[in-house]
């Protein structure tokens, strides 16, 4: 095919794979090797020669190391040293060298040995962060030993990109081609920190004085790619001449920005580069070889899983959560990926070999989301001394909320969980505050606030904190799917409990609703209220009317906000107008014309007035459905203007 062709065909398939991975919840990385595997030259041969987009491919692994040198952070690695540099390396050389062990044993050379079991020693950070933040697990012990170990690994891949090309030499040669190699690489490295830091940080700022954003994005483009000429003619990968240009800028103040501009290049690049990782994969070589990819297999997953569960209890976890490490960090990687396709072109390890292992870590790449949903069950299964733990942390979770009634659950403690607190405690109102940092509530408890350890998508962590006795539930995070599960667990324990939801923009306000929010907070209506009110009074507009325009915004939004109850004696400016909106409550005694007749069957949009709530029994149900029935003794809570209200309590009453 012709070149123009080839890449609207790959780019075609390549979008619909990873539409359809999407929907599976399953990692994109999956999308792109099936594409690759389909067109490459073992199934429909539509790209014979991988070398044709190769060498563009190339690319993406210089942008991805070139993304985790702009990661790199010294103070981040100097907080987390103990894990990173304990626990992570722990694990790298402990997988290392059971699989060099494994490899020799089988017949295979050291040197292949190594190198594969470099490349099966990594995970994949891609998908392990965004399963970890979509569980709320990134603070939790197990997720920081996640993440710790996830940074030494890359950390790990920049050595091996180094070293596995030497491992092709002959024997007499390798020490000293690994020795030079070594020696470019530190002379390289201290020469470009101690001289390019200083002068690239002053470059940017020339070239951001330009204020172009094309000029801008050039540049990062020509110190990465020259960088990473650079290395490649000292005799080193372009790799690590990424990785030190974005080591360079991750210095700097320009960082954020230049993280957001290279993405774009970085991701379909990447996504080029497992396309090709797909091509070679011989799939008729592989279901030949079937029994021998099993194997590997089982275990790779039984491997790492052992020596990241040993090294966690080494390093002081409990048994659950080295379980719950060795669960997570078990399957394969995207750096795998790309060693094995360095160890493929330097001839390190036998074609055969690199095939089997390429399709293990494929579909461990597979089996990872299934082994994370169910990593808890196994816990709770095999570890009988997670059940004492959860039984403890329930118990002191009840102890302290039998203290309390009428009080405000909070589920995340967090910046805005916190500040909620200050406001509940300042009023009076009693609060319990659910959080998963185990750091967070240590210090937070100690200073006085009342606050434990639990995760709020449990059901029983809401029942211990006695939601059925609370006045008011508060989510103060923002994901939306945890948020249904604690809603839906909620609303089983206490079905008139109001809830409370925060969510970043109002996209998700349909869902939440549905769940059973009694109102929803987005934080981009609260955040453009402020600028407005800030702007207006800053332009001459009276502060009297800015607030009446913000008062009137937030009525319109919030229903619980929409309206008040008005006394005889009320005089306020705003209660001259017969015709603003108000809250009026009419109880039903035996005998009404409403008891027995759903809200639906009321029809009391007629009146121009509509039911806001329905309190029976002191449960007040927000926003009742239509096909509530009301009962003798209910009050019914309606909102309109004095007129509507009149008519509607006579529809109530006498029909």
């Amino acid at each position: 095919m012709h070149t123009l062709p080839l890449i609207l065909m790959l780019l075609g398939a390549c979008v619909v794979s990873v539409i359809i991975f999407r929907r599976l919840a399953l990692p994109p990385i999956l999308g792109y090797l099936l594409v690759g595997t389909l067109v490459g030259p073992h199934a429909l041969n539509v790209v014979p020669d991988v070398a044709d987009v190769g060498h563009l491919a190339e690319f993406g692994i210089v942008f991805m190391m070139f993304s985790i040198g702009l990661e790199f952070s010294l103070p981040k690695l100097f907080a987390m040293k103990r894990i990173v540099f304990g626990l992570g390396a722990a694990q790298v050389l402990g997988t290392l060298l059971a699989v060099a062990g494994i490899a020799m044993l089988a017949g295979l050379s050291w040197q292949a040995g190594v190198s594969v079991g470099g490349a099966l020693a990594m995970s994949s950070t891609a998908l392990l962060v965004k399963l970890l933040g979509e569980r709320l697990e990134l603070d939790s012990p197990h997720g920081r030993e996640v993440i710790g170990v996830l940074l030494f690994q890359d950390l790990a891949v920049v050595p091996l990109l180094i070293l596995i090309p030497s491992f092709s030499q002959a024997p007499e040669t390798m020490a000293w081609l690994m020795g030079v190699a070594v020696l470019k690489a530190a002379v390289v490295l201290m020469v470009v920190l101690h001289f390019g830091k200083r002068g690239l940080s002053r470059w940017f700022v020339v070239v951001a004085r330009g204020k172009s954003a094309e000029l801008f994005m050039l540049n990062v483009l020509l110190v990465t790619l020259g960088l990473a000429y650079l290395t490649e003619m000292a005799g080193l990968s372009m790799a690590l001449g990424a990785f030190i240009a974005g080591m360079l800028i991750s210095e700097t103040e320009f960082r954020h920005e230049v993280a957001e501009d290279i993405k774009p290049f970085r991701d379909v690049l990447m996504g080029l580069f497992f396309v090709t990782v797909g091509m070679m994969l011989d799939l008729p070589l592989v279901l030949e070889h079937l029994a021998v990819v099993l194997a590997i297999l089982v275990g790779l997953l039984v491997v790492k899983f052992a020596v990241v569960l040993a090294a966690s209890r080494l390093f002081g976890a409990s048994p659950g959560g080295a379980m719950r490490s060795g669960l997570w960090l078990c399957a394969g990687g995207e750096f795998g990926l790309v060693l094995l396709s360095l160890i493929r072109q330097t001839g390190v390890a036998p074609p055969a070999v690199v095939q089997a292992v390429l399709a293990a870590l494929v579909v461990s790449l597979l089996c990872a989301p299934f082994i994370v949903h169910y990593s808890e069950r196994l816990v709770m299964r095999f570890v009988s001394s997670e059940w004492m733990l959860r039984s403890m942390q329930l118990t002191r979770l009840a102890a302290k909320a039998m203290r309390t009634e009428k009080h405000a659950v909070i589920c995340g403690f967090g910046r805005n969980g916190q500040q909620l607190a200050r406001f509940m405690a300042h009023e009076g109102v009693s609060y319990l505050a659910l959080d998963l940092d185990p750091d967070r509530v240590a210090d937070a408890a100690a200073a006085g606030e009342n606050v434990v350890y639990g995760d709020a998508t449990r059901r029983e962590t809401l029942a211990a904190a006695g939601v059925g006795r609370a006045s008011v539930l508060v989510i103060s995070f923002a994901d939306t799917r945890a948020a249904e599960r604690v809603m839906h667990h909620a609303r089983e324990l206490a079905p008139g409990l109001p809830i409370v939801v925060r969510t970043t923009d109002e996209k998700d306000f349909d869902a939440l609703q549905r769940a059973g929010a009694a109102e929803i907070v987005p934080e981009t209506l609260e955040l453009a209220m402020m600028l407005a009110s800030h702007a207006l009074i800053q332009s001459g507009v009276p502060i009297g009317r800015v607030l009446k325009r913000i008062r009137q915004t937030r009525a319109a939004r919030y229903r619980s906000l929409r309206g008040f109850f008005h006394g005889g004696h009320d005089l306020g400016e705003d209660d001259r107008d017969h015709e603003e909106t108000r809250l009026g409550s009419v109880s039903l005694e035996e005998g009404a014309f409403a008891v027995g007749k759903t809200v639906d069957e009321l029809a009391l949009d007629r009146t121009g007035a509509e039911v806001t709530a329905v309190r029976r029994r002191d449960i007040r149900t927000q926003e009742p459905s239509a096909d509530m029935r009301l009962e003798a003794g209910d009050v019914v809570v309606l909102l309109g203007v004095p007129e509507a209200l009149a008519l509607a309590e006579e529809r109530l009453l006498k029909g």
